[in-house]
């Protein structure tokens, strides 16, 4: 069961997300129908933790496997999507493929759970304010490099 409850008025999310780097780029994902890109990752079930999360939905979404060479940031995140209320806690690891081969991927890939509507693109991360990237402080944690750190990203206000 995903850690997403229902709090009030609220939804009360736990998220684990990963930044793949790779020559100046990072890995995002994008519903080719929505105007924005995110950190691949995904909610968190109960009684896993972040880092087996994220190794488990990169699996699921791309078929590779990854390893955790360290933590980026924690990021509190409250938005609104689809007429709820959100308050997020997302878990941000530094992630690589763990193949020789995958680390040399360079190009869009898809999404091989039948989400066809998903891809995830390699954006540079010196362009990185040209993207509607969500939540926005990702691009304050991508354009400092320094980590880990704490962040709020409040889309309520």
């Amino acid at each position: 069961m995903d850690l997403t409850i229902d709090v009030e008025d609220y939804k009360l999310n736990i998220r684990a997300a990963g930044l793949i780097i790779h020559n100046g780029k990072v890995l995002l994902h994008k519903n080719i129908n929505a105007d924005h890109y995110a950190l691949l990752g995904g909610r968190v079930k109960c009684g896993e933790d972040s880092e087996t999360t994220l190794k488990r939905e990169i699996q699921e979404e791309l078929g590779k496997q990854i390893e955790i060479i360290g933590y980026a940031s924690t990021i509190e995140n409250f938005f609104e999507f689809k007429g709820h209320k959100y308050h997020e806690i997302m878990f941000v690891h530094l992630a690589e493929f763990s193949s020789d081969e995958d680390k040399k991927i360079e190009y869009t890939l898809k999404n091989i759970e039948g989400e066809e509507d998903l891809q995830y693109e390699w954006i540079d991360i010196s362009k990185i304010d040209e993207y509607n990237l969500v939540p926005k402080v990702i691009k304050e944690v991508l354009k400092d490099g320094k980590f880990p750190m704490h962040k709020i990203n409040n889309d309520m206000k």
